[in-house]
């Protein structure tokens, strides 16, 4: 075969690609909060739980979650846990690293006159606004790192079990399944290191709540994303050829 890759390692590649980039994406932009409902033009719903009322609060991270869903569940599907696990192991590494660098940045002495380039939009220290949004507490760092591949070492653990049951019919019922079950413990774990554990001390009511609203927003996603994740397995096994796609599918259900 005169190619550098075959179609199977070629998918892999660019799998592994989109996965890395959307959770190091995800990790980043996390340090966003923003409110669900006036960002969608509503009024604040005043949701009340375990005692802690106001709007639909979630990290800008959320944007990406939907598309680590389902790369996750796609390289689930013909990679096996291997394929996953190595991936999320990559993953944790170049997150340290990339979070590693974002801290050598913010030691960097800064020019005097960059401080104050932005000034005229509304940013009078462009030192305090970088390290504020590149450099998060070790806290949350550790929590969402944890929280990330413990979760996603229980998917895949999930993902086969219900294939062992169902065969390799249900492809949404055992990424959907998985995914409810993983998210939920990434849900409180990330909070919990992050925000109990750490330096702000959050109450349990708080944590309780904040975790259960972002576990049903990805609930839902998950659930709503199971029409695009058929979508993206019918385009794979159309690119990889019956012959392969199932060679690769065998390969990955045997563990």
């Amino acid at each position: 075969m005169n190619q550098l890759f075959s179609r199977g390692q070629l998918l892999f590649v660019v799998l592994t690609g989109l996965f890395i980039t959307n959770v190091l994406i995800a990790e980043f932009v996390g340090v966003k909060i923003f409110a669900l409902e006036p960002t969608l033009g509503l009024d604040t719903f005043n949701w009340r739980l375990f005692g802690q009322s106001g709007s639909l609060s979630f990290t800008a991270g959320v944007m990406l979650w939907p598309v680590v869903f389902v790369m996750t569940d796609i390289i689930n599907e013909y990679y096996g846990p291997r394929g996953v696990r190595f991936l999320s192991w990559l993953a944790v590494a170049l997150i340290v690293y990339a979070f590693a660098f974002a801290y050598l940045a913010i030691w960097l002495v800064p020019a005097t006159w960059w401080l104050t380039v932005m000034a005229p939009a509304g940013v009078p220290d462009m030192q305090a606004a970088f390290s504020a949004v590149f450099g998060q507490a070790l806290w949350t760092i550790a929590g969402s790192v944890v929280a990330f591949l413990v979760a996603q070492l229980i998917d895949v653990s999930v993902f086969h079990q219900i294939r062992r049951r169902t065969g390799p019919r249900w492809l949404g019922l055992r990424a959907t399944g998985s995914t409810l079950v993983s998210q939920f413990i990434d849900s409180y774990v990330v909070l919990y290191i992050a925000f109990v554990l750490g330096p702000q001390q959050w109450p349990v009511a708080l944590f309780l709540a904040v975790g259960t609203v972002n576990y049903f927003y990805k609930g839902i996603v998950a659930i709503l994303a199971t029409p695009i994740l058929y979508l993206v397995h019918r385009i794979v096994d159309s690119w990889l050829g019956h012959e392969e796609a199932e060679r690769l599918r065998a390969h990955a259900a045997a563990g």
